[in-house]
């Protein structure tokens, strides 16, 4: 990627100076803490022309504190490959700079040399700006919602601001994700409230979980037909001993959970708590689908029985009250609400019914529920995170999910005020080869999801999308799908979010 921008540049007559060297000793040349991110801006002439080249995931924060005290034009540069998904990286910390109130410029290709990038990057260098095509944004009118949506939307909010709502945190700020933490001042205007809690202490209660009631659980699974591939070697394999102590994290999550009340949880997992246990993924997957093991506190007592305690993946609380507002308002319309997060891993035109179509790959580490799955949990398997990653390893929840009408959203941060997009889109069903595919290039232990956008393009998708995830939740076949979208949006308007239409 750096050669190819080297060369872009150099086809206007600009150079590239590097403004940090590549570490002999590491292996690698990326900017890998806060304090190192610090000590690079030292030495950049903070009103140059900077350009930030992203081809992998990155953390925010440890670029933000140079980019806030730079005054020269930045560009945003993004890769476009699901193996090295510098979009999803790119997306993060567009998000970050959005919310930070950075003023940069963003581009991505494939190659660097497509029309697309080359009549943006000439642009830049013109006038250090880049105006993206944005015409599939309009603001939401609340007086185009019709008379029962208004009512049903004027009840759904009384009953959040007189109950108010607990939001479980285990440890916030997770993978440099700046974009996805909302200050309390602004969450509590949603009648949001943080319940901060430590990793440690859901590491804690896991010891007090019995082999036997983990075993429930994976029994549980079992019989509803999901497939575990255990092996022996804990280094390189899932275990099924692996598989257990995440059945006893889940257990032990839904106990704190209910001794403090929380009505969605967030579980980091990816910053101290993977020293500790198995990944957290099944977990999270499990608890996202209305239709899971049950779970009984010390006393026998079930817990939030026969209801999905949504959790908002890598503790992203824009996701978290995405997830737990969408969960019980599509409740209140009749449909099953599981919903979940994905990354916007990646993405490639297709041939579907004789037209081609641009189809992403939305990828998560495995918090989906198994209700969005072809077969459900018989359709669902766990396989190993990356060992890579996860050396204490633990499975994942992965499957292909079915096909379907789906409203898409995302919340977040922009001049100091909550905002939300959301469209509509389908899910498709693609041939295996092409599942597979888009798998081996991506993360084959992850669950994924074909989907298509309607009346939003990728490149008005990266223009606009200030995040790298985004929030998913299925639309009965029978159910009128702009009538869920504007009672969504409403409900979002009437909280004191603004609202932006995309493509509908």
């Amino acid at each position: 990627m750096e050669r190819k921008l080297t060369e872009a540049f150099q086809r206007h007559g600009w150079s590239i100076v590097r403004a940090h060297k590549y570490n002999a000793e590491k292996k690698h040349g990326f900017i890998d803490y806060q304090h190192f991110g610090i000590e690079v801006f030292k030495g950049i002439d903070p009103t140059a022309p900077l350009v930030i080249a992203e081809s992998v995931w990155q953390y925010s924060h440890h670029l933000l504190a140079g980019l806030l005290t730079h005054q020269g034009p930045i560009l945003l540069v993004a890769n476009w490959d699901g193996t090295y998904p510098g979009l999803v990286g790119a997306l993060n910390l567009a998000g970050s700079m959005t919310k930070a109130g950075i003023q940069y410029s963003f581009l991505w290709s494939v190659d660097f040399e497509d029309n697309f990038f080359e009549s943006g990057l000439k642009e830049w260098i013109d006038t250090k700006t880049i105006q993206h095509d944005t015409s599939h944004v309009r603001d939401f009118d609340a007086t185009h919602l019709q008379r029962d949506e208004r009512e049903l939307v004027t009840q759904f909010v009384e009953d959040i601001r007189r109950n108010k709502v607990i939001m479980g945190v285990f440890d916030e700020g997770c993978m440099g994700m700046f974009n996805a933490i909302i200050p309390d001042h602004l969450i509590h205007q949603l009648f949001f409230f943080k319940e901060r809690l430590s990793q440690s202490t859901l590491y804690a209660k896991m010891l007090t979980v019995a082999d036997a009631e983990a075993e429930q659980i994976l029994q549980w699974l079992l019989g509803q037909g999901m497939r575990f591939y255990w092996g022996e070697d804990a280094e390189l394999s899932l275990t099924r001993r692996q598989t257990l102590d995440q059945c006893k994290m889940y257990i032990a999550a839904l106990r704190l959970s209910d001794e403090f009340g929380c009505d969605t949880i967030g579980i980091q997992y990816q910053q101290g708590l993977k020293e500790l246990a198995p990944a957290s993924d099944l977990v999270e997957g499990l608890l996202n689908n209305t239709l899971r093991p049950p779970a009984y506190d010390e006393k026998g007592r079930e817990l939030y029985a026969n209801e999905a305690l949504p959790h908002f993946n890598e503790v992203d609380e824009c996701a978290g009250v995405d997830g737990y507002l969408t969960y019980h308002l599509w409740r209140s319309l009749g449909m099953v609400g599981d919903n979940t997060l994905h990354d916007l891993r990646y993405g490639a035109n297709f041939l579907i019914d004789g037209r081609e179509e641009f189809v992403w790959v939305f990828l998560i580490s495995g918090a989906a529920p198994a209700s969005h799955f072809i077969g459900s949990y018989a359709g669902a398997e766990s396989l190993r995170q990356p060992p890579m990653f996860f050396k204490k390893g633990g499975g994942t929840l992965r499957g292909v999910s079915k096909p379907g009408k789906i409203v898409w959203s995302r919340v977040y941060i922009q001049e100091g005020t909550i905002h939300c997009d959301m469209g509509t889109g389908r899910v498709v069903e693609l041939p295996k080869e092409e599942t597979e595919r888009r798998w081996r290039i991506t993360t084959p232990e992850w669950p994924i999801m074909h989907a298509v956008l309607d009346g939003v393009s990728r490149d008005q998708m990266m223009a606009q999308h200030k995040a790298n995830h985004i929030q998913v939740v299925y639309v009965d076949d029978t159910y009128d799908i702009l009538k869920a979208l504007r009672t969504k949006a409403g409900a979002m308007a009437s909280l004191g979010m603004t609202v932006h239409l995309c493509g509908v």
